[in-house]
């Protein structure tokens, strides 16, 4: 007989022998049951009544365990339950207890008093419940009461008290508590599954005492976290005995034995744990991926050979249900709301269900790439409403530039933006430049300062600045971090390919110190767009689901995110991480987001952004200067401009002669388009009579032609 039979005979003998307690008690249980109520009510009294009630509970009990056995822990907690509650009965009422209970209550009366009697029944009835159900004790319920209560009834002098929510961000643990799953000799056990807390709505104010110590924030006016939604739904894993079984079975039949191991659930995937024998290659395990996803039924799953920090390989096997994991509780964690680090920003939950947090300021900048459809909008929308909870409008600028023109522009006119969203490709140079000559102008004021970086100004000059009283305050320049967004870097790398990558490489390479940094984002993944320069100066990316291993390969220098599911699922790495982590991104809806942009507008209304336009020359103080000299707008081109481009990558070479045979034009001309193709980085610079390299292939033109169009 097997062991699940075994603990539903048991349950529904415990669960028969409630009923029959229950009907005896009504006198419908004939005389055996008139019989032991009689006798049972003269000993036990109102005590009876826990007959059924610790019947119920060892019955439920046994359903619910996952062990070989209902165990004698159970049986022992089942009867610690029935005498402390007697106990607590005939503490109550004297002659509640029958004669069983007075002769139990009235020793621990004579001992310890009444309230040191209920204390110690009381945790013996709390301890023997937990035992029961094997469950454990969390007081978050308790804390989001008590929160509730201080928000509907607030102190006195009118401030909200902001204390770190304890019950959201707790990490979610996998199957059996992160201890391995062992296995019978005839037939492997179940492992026990720990479902996640399933948090309420995140409410009241983000907690920052921590960084106002340090000076940040001086006027900084919390966004309510119930803007943002928690957690929404719980992962659908299927049969997890019956996938162990296969995954074992599977490869038993190519030859390789393992021993299967713990299994962890997250947000959207399952891992399957597994320990191969000595003697066998990882690479063995590592090819047998389409026969484990066939034997399966599931589409794609990824191996991760082995499991860092683990001797062991992780097969990861898609939810048939998956968890939305919302940014409300990713902000509510304690880990986001006590941290000092103001670019702290909120990623997702991994597999085993632990909170990710990126620190900007370390990173120092961020490269986002993937699919059409594969999250990198909300992957954006995530990163930027977390940093608008940490920051004030003085600690923190933002530059979005958008050239979708639908994605960002939500955030226009909100009090962090240092001009409205950019949408056109020259005007996003510009504000490149603009933040080049920012930085050049931050590192003079370091330099004379005698500061390393930003942290060390804003604890050694600004703070004491602004620590002093407002007649002996001196001028000080508060240099908030700058922040620039690019959300679609193939639109304009296809227009000024030269320009951007020269201003992106100079501000990744230099700026990390004077507080500005990159989040770079493209859903083309190639060589041409991505290119060297830029990757070799942003160790921080993000994969998010792509087309095909080599684009993977392109943004992480590793396969793996072709296998990814889409819809916020991806692949983390830092400048700190050896193999990318497997990160279910924090999803926030467009409304979510309008929520938190007309918060800040209708609190920052006196500080909202003066409109620049910078199609047209800025005045003397606007926050961009041109520096346009030596750029070639497209009122400076030649008109056959586009078709010698197309001309000379078609071809694959470059020179004045073919230019003029070409078009039947003159030596003038010719050179002029050579020169403009140079400057605009289509072409290489002239090495004699050879004729010139061609540096962008034919799939920028027709990117380009594409988008030019009305």
């Amino acid at each position: 007989m097997g062991n699940e039979t075994k603990r539903a005979i048991l349950g529904v003998i415990f669960i028969a022998a409630s009923l029959f307690f229950i009907l005896a008690a009504f006198g419908n249980a004939g005389v055996v049951g008139r019989y032991t109520y009689d006798s049972l009510g003269r000993l036990f009294g109102f005590g009876y009544y826990l007959f059924p009630t610790v019947f119920i509970a060892l019955g439920t009990g046994s359903f619910r365990s996952e062990k070989g056995r209902l165990g004698s822990v159970k049986i022992i907690g089942g009867v610690i339950f029935f005498v402390s509650a007697l106990g607590l009965i005939s503490i109550a009422n004297r002659d509640g207890g029958g004669q069983i209970g007075e002769k139990l209550a009235s020793p621990l009366l004579q001992l310890f008093d009444l309230s040191a009697s209920v204390v110690i029944l009381s945790a013996l009835l709390v301890g023997a419940v937990l035992t029961i159900f094997d469950a454990k004790l969390s007081f978050a319920p308790i804390v989001y009461l008590i929160n509730r209560f201080r928000k509907n009834n607030p102190n006195p002098d009118g401030e909200t008290e902001n204390k770190p929510r304890d019950d959201y961000g707790t990490p979610t643990r996998g199957i059996g508590d992160g201890k391995p799953v062992q296995e019978d000799a005839k037939e492997p056990r179940t492992p026990k599954v720990l479902e996640p807390f399933d948090g309420e709505k995140p409410t009241g104010f983000i907690s920052l005492d921590s960084t106002i110590k340090k000076g940040m924030f001086r006027k900084f006016i919390p966004i309510p976290l119930d803007l943002l939604e928690g957690d929404r739904g719980k992962p659908g894993v299927g049969d997890i005995k019956a996938n162990v079984n296969i995954i074992k079975r599977t490869l038993q039949n190519f030859g390789i034995n393992v021993e299967m191991d713990e299994v962890t659930i997250g947000p959207t995937v399952t891992r399957y744990a597994l320990k191969p024998a000595e003697g066998i290659k990882l690479s063995r395990i590592v090819a047998l991926q389409n026969d484990l996803a066939l034997a399966l039924a599931a589409h794609p799953i990824r191996i991760e050979a082995p499991i860092p920090g683990k001797s062991l390989v992780g097969i990861e096997i898609p939810n048939t249900v998956k968890t939305t994991v919302g940014l409300g509780s990713m902000l509510a964690a304690e880990e986001f709301q006590t941290s000092d680090k103001p670019m702290l920003i909120a990623l997702g939950k991994g597999i085993s269900g632990r909170s990710y947090f990126g620190n900007l300021g370390k990173m120092p900048h961020l490269l986002i790439a993937g699919a059409t459809g594969s999250g990198k909008s909300v992957t954006i929308h995530s990163i930027t409403t977390s940093l608008l909870y940490r920051n004030s409008p003085e600690d923190l600028k933002f530059i979005m530039i958008d050239p979708k023109r639908v994605e960002l522009t939500l955030y226009n006119n909100i009090p962090h933006l240092l001009t409205p969203v950019i949408t056109d490709a020259k005007k996003a140079i510009l504000a490149l430049r603009w933040a080049a000559k920012e930085m050049d102008r931050r590192y003079d004021i370091l330099e004379a300062e005698s500061v390393r970086d930003i942290d060390s100004y804003h604890k050694n000059v600004v703070n004491p600045a602004l620590r002093k009283k407002e007649e002996d305050r001196e001028f000080v320049d508060t240099m908030p971090y700058i922040v620039i967004v690019l959300d679609e870097l193939a639109d304009i790398m296809s227009s000024y390919p030269r320009e951007l990558e020269t201003a992106v490489v100079k501000l990744a390479q230099m700026s990390r110190a004077v507080g500005i940094h990159l989040i770079l984002s493209t859903q083309r993944p190639s060589v041409n767009v991505i290119t060297g320069l830029i990757k070799a100066n942003i160790p921080a990316r993000i994969a998010l689901q792509v087309a095909s291993q080599i684009d993977s390969r392109t943004i992480l220098d590793a396969g793996g995110a072709e296998k990814l599911l889409g819809a916020g699922d991806m692949l983390y790495l830092s400048g700190d991480m050896s193999q990318p982590a497997r990160i279910q991104s924090a999803y926030i809806t467009e409304s979510e987001v309008k929520s938190v942009v007309k918060f800040l507008k209708e609190k920052y209304e006196d500080q909202l952004p003066a409109s620049i336009n910078l199609s047209e020359k800025p005045e003397k103080d606007a926050i961009f200067d041109l520096m346009a000299e030596g750029t070639a707008g497209p009122e400076d081109e030649d008109e056959l401009y586009p078709q010698a481009k197309d001309e000379v990558i078609k071809a694959g070479k470059a020179s004045t002669s073919y230019l003029q045979r070409r078009f039947r034009i003159g030596y003038a001309r010719a050179a002029r388009l050579i020169d403009i193709l140079e400057q605009k980085g289509v072409i290489g610079p002239g090495e004699g009579a050879k004729p010139r390299e061609v540096l962008v292939g034919r799939e920028l033109v027709e990117a380009e032609i594409t988008n030019s169009q009305p």
